[in-house]
């Protein structure tokens, strides 16, 4: 059965309809161990804080009871074995593989694939060593200083996301960059302070032939032959992570300096693959090893720890409980660090791509609603920025604060001030403001009685908006993998619950071929497509002003 028609679904309906009048702050009022009852511990450094969710001891036990009826247990068990969580395009997931250690098995069509993860993570060892040690050179015989990325997707959006938060441990002289868009200005501007003696390009595709990602990578090859003009220089300045290795020959890579993957790794999935590769160039190969094993401890919780303390699915349960329980249409992220810049981007992808579907595993339309819109930006900047409509806007949108407790910087008083605006907005979001506080405090500032009276309505603040708070000792390559494997199993559970297909992307499809026909027309070539009026309009105009 769907999960609308679970009988713990309906349950649920009837206890939000009862429990609907009563606020967050009543909540606390009634139960004075809220806050003890409804937080969760994780390895010591990761504390996850679900007291300010609009939900009671009795929500957790029947949301515990819908991942029962859902099957959540052996779905878990299933992501762990060979397993066919992607059915349309016929494709096994088991990116929890990638950051299993040596000694572990997980069998793919009768094979144990562990072991040709570590033969690939060793051969990434061996190429970071020979870049970092100076080994490798450049067509005139100076070091590597850049590496620069080229991919558009999952081949950018993690490793570009877990490049910039780890930036204190880039202490090996590779500096990174991202190149992802088709526009020739990203390009552009990365190459623009680079010499090409020292810059590094890594080529990530599976299949080697995404657009945006070739014709950047293309456009490169010539930055570098105008500076050296040798064919030879591309060997020693191109290396590619791909599936396909006559593609990658004829692009002048050498094959050896390939890095593969498989088409069990997704790719929002796939930044503990050699797509990581530019993660283990900037930060080092150890560094990269700590990301996978904060990974792989985040999986055995996932995969040992009941479903009433068990992280990633509580998280998953409040999106169902806030997103087809009480209606409320997205989800905020917000860590309150400016080297998660990327964070929320890369959750948008991971969330969005996956849980963005209408369609049932069973091929049938869904009727009740799956993935929420996944959005946010970082703390402090946020408050300035759209937080007004967190507080008094007409919609509720739930959010999830993401705290680091130290931080790399020899700042005291910057660390304290930012801690102190996540715990105040969420106090804020939460409690609110009354209108009586708000006419008192008026009235102790002096302000007489006819302007409190137009005032006050403005400055109230209705409260009882929910959050969850997640708190990490430190941002370190562990730390940052246990977190990044909690929102993937957050997405992978939605997906189970819903039951759509989290790993496929069939929407992503239409739009790359529409492009190639628009691409024949606006170059001058006849697509022998007939567009719409509208589309027709606009290539006209650009044709017009083209010109």
């Amino acid at each position: 059965m769907l999960l609308h028609q679970q009988s713990a679904f309906t349950a649920l309906k009837t206890h939000a309809q009862q429990q609907q009048a009563l606020t967050l702050k009543e909540h606390f009022t009634l139960n004075t161990k809220r806050f003890n009852e409804l937080s969760f511990v994780f390895n010591g450094d990761l504390f996850v804080d679900l007291s300010k969710q609009a939900i009671n001891t009795t929500t957790l036990p029947l949301l515990c009871e819908l991942a029962h009826s859902m099957q959540i247990p052996q779905a878990i068990k299933q992501l762990f074995t060979s397993n066919a969580f992607n059915p349309t395009e016929q494709r096994a997931v088991l990116h929890t593989a990638l950051r299993m250690p040596a000694s572990a098995e997980l069998y793919h069509n009768g094979e144990n694939v562990v072991p040709a993860v570590h033969a690939e993570l060793a051969k990434i060892h061996a190429f970071c060593q020979r870049i970092h040690s100076g080994e490798w050179r450049g067509f005139n015989g100076q070091p590597i200083t850049d590496m620069v990325n080229i991919g558009i997707g999952g081949s950018d959006l993690g490793p570009a996301m877990v490049c910039e938060a780890l930036m204190p441990y880039q202490d090996v002289g590779i500096k990174p960059h991202f190149v992802s868009n088709i526009d020739a200005a990203h390009l552009a501007t990365t190459l623009a302070n680079l010499d090409p003696a020292t810059t590094l390009f890594v080529v990530s595709s599976k299949s080697f032939s995404t657009d945006e990602t070739l014709s950047n990578a293309i456009a490169a090859k010539q930055w570098l032959l105008d500076a050296c003009d040798s064919q030879a220089a591309i060997a020693q300045h191109f290396v590619a992570v791909s599936t396909n290795s006559q593609a990658v020959a004829d692009f002048g890579i050498d094959p050896n300096n390939m890095f593969i993957f498989w088409d069990w790794v997704g790719g929002r999935f796939s930044l503990w693959s050699a797509i990581g590769l530019p993660i283990a160039l900037a930060v080092g190969f150890e560094r990269f090893e700590q990301l996978l094993a904060g990974a792989h401890e985040m999986d055995e919780h996932l995969r040992t720890a009941p479903l009433e303390q068990n992280i990633p699915v509580l998280l998953a349960l409040l999106t169902v409980w806030n997103h087809n329980i009480l209606g409320y249409g997205s989800e905020g992220i917000f860590p309150y660090s400016q080297l998660m810049h990327r964070f929320p981007a890369f959750l948008q992808q991971l969330n969005m791509e996956s849980n963005g579907k209408s369609i049932t595993l069973t091929g049938q339309p869904v009727d009740y609603v799956t993935g929420p819109i996944v959005w946010g930006d970082v703390g402090s900047n946020s408050q300035h920025a759209f937080f007004q409509l967190l507080h008094q806007g007409t919609g509720v949108v739930p959010v999830e604060f993401i705290g680091f407790i130290n931080s790399p910087y020899n700042y005291p008083s910057h660390s304290h001030k930012l801690l102190a605006n996540m715990l105040a907005q969420a106090e804020a979001l939460a409690f609110g403001k009354t209108a009586a506080a708000v006419e008192a405090e008026l009235r102790a500032e002096g302000m007489i009685e006819q302007r409190i009276a137009e005032l006050a309505p403005f400055k109230v603040m209705p409260g009882n908006r929910p959050s969850t708070t997640i708190l990490c000792k430190e941002l370190t390559p562990t730390t940052l993998g246990s977190l990044i494997a909690l929102y993937e199993h957050k997405t992978f559970i939605q997906g189970v619950l819903w039951q759509i297909n989290s790993f496929d992307q069939w929407g992503v499809e239409l739009g790359k071929k529409l492009a190639n026909r628009l691409l024949n027309d606006l170059s001058g070539q006849d697509s022998g497509y007939q567009h719409d009026a509208s589309t027709q309009g606009l290539l006209d105009q650009i044709k017009q002003w083209k010109n």
